[in-house]
């Protein structure tokens, strides 16, 4: 698939998942009250995942309810104390950029509250989560920083769209 096929697919595909998830159930309850994507069932930021497990295991890592942790009004899930402490100390760190929402779908202005928490890339030290691993190695992999970059750009105007509508709503 070329480059700007599969790069349209991917925001088709974030766009498509965020309008069919408004529709089917509504925009309540998927975010925390400070702007951390929690998903459309609950208050569990990465639909459970650790943070920290991404940058020092790897991989994606299924967090522990038992070992958790309130930030910006999200719970947090860790697979081990070291990582609950290590998020503690220092949050802005380890958290997902863009709150969370799928990176790919950001750069075109869509925020997509649906992951695949396995769909995952760092970059310069910092977490970027997507909705899925379609099109990751050929398109975000071989050039990242055009991708970031409109996602940074974006991620004000969405951020305030998305929160503020999903507040009305509550």
């Amino acid at each position: 698939m070329t480059e700007n096929r599969s790069r349209t697919f991917d925001s088709l595909l974030c766009a498509g998942v965020a309008a069919a998830s408004l529709l089917l159930f509504g925009t309540g309850g998927s975010h925390a009250g400070d702007g951390v994507n929690t998903g459309y069932f609950g208050n569990v930021a990465i639909l459970g995942y650790d943070p920290v497990a991404y940058f020092t295991d790897g991989r994606a890592t299924m967090g522990s309810p038992k070992i958790s942790r309130k930030w910006l009004g999200a719970t947090w899930y860790f697979a081990s104390v070291q990582h609950r402490d290590a998020f503690v100390s220092e949050p802005v760190r380890y958290a997902p950029q863009f709150g969370g929402f799928c990176t790919g779908g950001m750069s075109v202005k869509e925020a997509s509250a649906n992951l695949d928490p396995e769909a995952f890339r760092i970059v310069d030290g910092k977490l970027f989560l997507f909705s899925g691993k379609e099109g990751l190695e050929e398109d975000f992999d071989a050039n990242p920083a055009p991708v970031i970059a409109k996602a940074e750009a974006e991620w004000p105007a969405v951020e305030t769209k998305e929160f503020e509508a999903r507040a009305a709503a509550n």
